[in-house]
């Protein structure tokens, strides 16, 4: 329809796209939406000089009782430095430092109309210490695959930043954690794919127990001589340190050796390797922001999580067996993830 909003050409130049175009003014209107309210966001996007600051603004951003943030879509009263949240229609006060000096020909950056992305410093969070990347290969994949994915991991690997800490998991029928410490030798601890591991054992297992004094630190990390500093000294080591080990692993992944009859699926341990993953990142950074990232060529079919049977006779659930609740293994996978 002619003189109709240009919806493409804002959400190409913003990176934003949304499930609606116009918020609902009731509850009950919201009700009727057929579509659940959403955004999809586009992460790193290089946005044009028009579209938002150039620059990280070093403040926290202001926000409403609803925990909406001041935007340009907020109705501003620069007499009483008063500000309206779209939302939830809230009347908010300006923090002194806004009150003393906005105005109409002085706004913010938030506030500019055309800012409708902004990207904030924020000052009351502490500092999380390096990113860490956990990675977790499926080896019952075809070889091919194996190897295109080393490839890429391989590159990836020299694009994480020299203090990100990095760690390897590989899994099929069991579940093999690569001690990173040593450049002479790979060395890996084996566990058993069909049972589920608590942090606690699998500090025993993997020989971090021996202090039983652990104590966590403000800032995330653990104290001198507890598990957790062992971990981090043996299976979560900085790229720059473990760089060549990684790669050195990952040239030499096999796929699973053990035999899978032709009636059978493969034994995949996705849910117990995932298990041993974030007990490994609870014992080294337990109050840290952490990435697990699982490469796998199929569903989980031995052990805790096992969504489909290993034999190929039975058919895998389909939305049907979901709706009706016959398909037995979809509750306990569900309490299990």
């Amino acid at each position: 329809m002619e003189g109709s909003w240009d919806v493409t050409a804002s959400e190409e130049m913003s990176g934003t796209r949304l499930s609606f175009h116009c918020w609902p003014s009731s509850r009950l209107e919201a009700t009727r939406s057929v579509a659940p309210f959403g955004a999809l966001y586009t992460p790193l996007k290089k946005l044009p000089p028009q579209c938002a600051p150039q620059t990280t603004l070093p403040y926290d951003p202001i926000r409403c009782s609803c925990h909406a943030v001041l935007n340009p879509y907020c109705q501003v009263d620069f007499r009483s430095k008063l500000w309206v949240c779209p939302f939830c229609l809230q009347r908010n006060h300006f923090p002194p430092h806004y009150a003393d000096n906005i105005s109409e020909t002085n706004l913010p950056a938030e506030l500019i109309p055309q800012y409708a992305t902004c990207e904030y410093e924020l000052q009351t969070v502490p500092d999380q210490g390096p990113p860490c990347f956990l990675f977790v290969i499926d080896t019952c994949a075809q070889k091919e695959e194996i190897s295109e994915l080393s490839d890429s991991l391989q590159q990836a690997l020299n694009l994480l930043p020299t203090d990100a800490l990095v760690g390897l998991i590989t899994f099929g029928t069991n579940v093999s954690v690569y001690d990173l410490s040593s450049d002479s030798i790979a060395k890996s601890y084996i566990f058993r794919g069909n049972r589920e591991y608590s942090p606690g054992r699998v500090g025993e297992l993997l020989g971090c127990n021996r202090h039983p004094g652990q104590q966590s630190q403000p800032n995330g990390q653990t104290s001198m001589g507890g598990p957790g500093q062992e971990v981090l000294e043996r299976f979560l080591l900085p790229a720059s340190e473990c760089s060549f080990v990684v790669e050195s692993i990952l040239d030499d992944l096999r796929c699973d050796p053990w035999p899978v009859p032709n009636d059978k699926r493969p034994a995949r341990a996705t849910g117990c390797a995932l298990s041993v993953a974030t007990s490994l990142l609870h014992l080294a950074i337990p109050r840290r922001g952490a990435r697990v990232m699982l490469f796998t060529s199929g569903p989980c079919t031995s052990g805790p999580g096992a969504i489909v049977s290993r034999m190929k006779g039975e058919d895998m659930r389909s939305h049907a067996d979901l709706a009706k609740n016959v398909e037995p293994l979809h509750k306990p996978a569900c309490e299990f993830y």
